[in-house]
């Protein structure tokens, strides 16, 4: 009982940490929360695997961002599923800001992301950018 509620909340920790990444907007950084076969779905598109591929994804969105910070409303763990839902503030190089509702369902494996599926409206996004 005791080793699942620590292991509970070092994934929630994990998942936090890997939010307050964001920021700074290091492909890097953020891939490296990843398992190295790990696998980002960003659900209105194709899901990337493997931490190089993710890195390279990362890599080409964030280019156009000047700056994010992403507000967590709330975050449930449970065994090695987190999920966090959130907006997330993304401040674009043209200008641009939008506010994007998100929901990331996390599952975990050793201390990293092992899958993360993010549920948002591309609507919204591309509204916002364009």
């Amino acid at each position: 009982e005791d080793a699942m509620s620590d292991n509970k909340s070092q994934n929630a920790q994990t998942v936090l940490n890997f939010i307050n990444a964001w920021p700074r907007l290091d492909a890097e950084e953020i891939a490296a929360f990843f398992t190295e076969d790990g696998t980002y779905h960003n659900m209105p598109i194709a899901p990337v695997s493997g931490r190089e591929t993710v890195k390279a994804f990362v890599a080409g969105f964030i280019n156009d961002w000047k700056a994010t910070n992403w507000d967590v409303l709330s975050l449930v763990a449970e065994g090695d599923t987190v999920i966090a839902e959130r907006v997330d503030h993304i401040h674009l190089k043209n200008g641009k800001s939008i506010d994007l509702p998100c929901l990331g369902i996390f599952e975990m494996e050793n201390g990293k992301i092992k899958v993360w599926r993010d549920y948002f409206d591309m609507n919204t996004y591309v509204q916002g950018a364009s």
